[in-house]
């Protein structure tokens, strides 16, 4: 790599792997999206806004939804606007530039900096979707057929891909990326993360909630394993209730903050039947 390249290490707030810190520096490099898969929970989304801070760039969300097609990423021409105009408005509606919006990819082109470019959850979109951006994202151009325009990238963004695997993404697409599975952190990185977002968190307390973490996470049949960011509102639950240390592995105060499934609910508590703990009563993560 160029002495020149600007290299990520990681932010403050975002502890990244070895590996994941090379995964988005070869894709810099290369200049090839990054595709970056993983469970929920485990940090994806906020990554891109790490790499935007970690190199000072500007960031570009794109947030993929069932409905959303490529086009809409790269422009929208406002047809309806443009009929309101000519029959009530005062504009010029025989200029289309007019009614031309450019999609986040479009800004991401025409940005007069290199700027980070987040396509967060593209498997949301069907399955062709992916394929249409082949182009764009290789060549780095697209044309605007309403104007006769072609947009040029200015910079070639950093573009990061965000998926959580719910369908399978087309070869030919794959084959254009780098990609990185972010695995869910051992216990060890985990303490390093909750100390990231709770410097002040009691050691004790830290160790018996994560402790606790990973026993509920390991139950088996869970419909949705609790993630990162569950954990970070425990442990602040559990510090701002004053809760012992001891109580935690025990009693799993505040359960409600960890789990999101009434059957995932009942499984653990099943769990702690066995182990002799107390009965929860009618609100959730309470206890008597």
């Amino acid at each position: 790599m160029s002495g020149k390249q600007q290299l990520f290490t990681g932010t403050a707030d975002y502890i990244a792997s070895g590996e994941l810190q090379n995964s988005v520096n070869i894709a810099m490099a290369i200049g090839r999206p990054l595709l970056i898969k993983g469970e929920p929970g485990t940090g994806k989304t906020v990554l891109a806004h790490s790499i935007a801070k970690g190199l000072q760039k500007e960031l570009f969300i794109w947030n993929i939804k069932s409905t959303t097609k490529a086009k809409d990423g790269l422009y929208v021409y406002d047809t309806v606007q443009r009929l309101y105009d000519s029959q009530f408005g005062d504009h010029d509606v025989s200029d289309i530039k007019h009614y031309i919006k450019l999609g986040k990819l479009g800004e991401a082109f025409v940005s007069p900096e290199r700027v980070v470019l987040l396509i967060d959850e593209i498997d949301k979109a069907d399955l062709e979707f992916p394929n249409d951006l082949l182009w764009e994202l290789d060549m780095m151009n697209f044309n605007i057929p309403e104007t006769g325009e072609t947009i040029h990238a200015r910079h070639r963004p950093i573009v990061l891909i965000t998926s959580n695997a719910e369908k399978e993404l087309p070869d030919a697409f794959l084959r254009r990326c780098v990609f990185h599975y972010i695995t869910f952190p051992d216990e060890e990185m985990m303490k390093e993360i909750v100390h990231v977002h709770h410097p002040h968190l009691e050691k004790t307390l830290l160790e018996e909630a994560i402790k606790a973490f990973y026993w509920v996470r390991n139950i088996q049949g869970l419909q949705k394993k609790p993630s990162t960011s569950e954990l970070l509102d425990w442990v602040q639950a559990l510090a701002v209730g004053g809760i012992d240390p001891e109580k935690i592995s025990k009693e799993l105060p505040f359960l409600g903050v960890l789990l999101k499934k009434d059957r995932d609910f009942n499984s653990v508590l099943q769990r702690l039947s066995g182990r002799g703990a107390p009965r929860r009563t009618s609100l959730p993560g309470l206890w008597q």
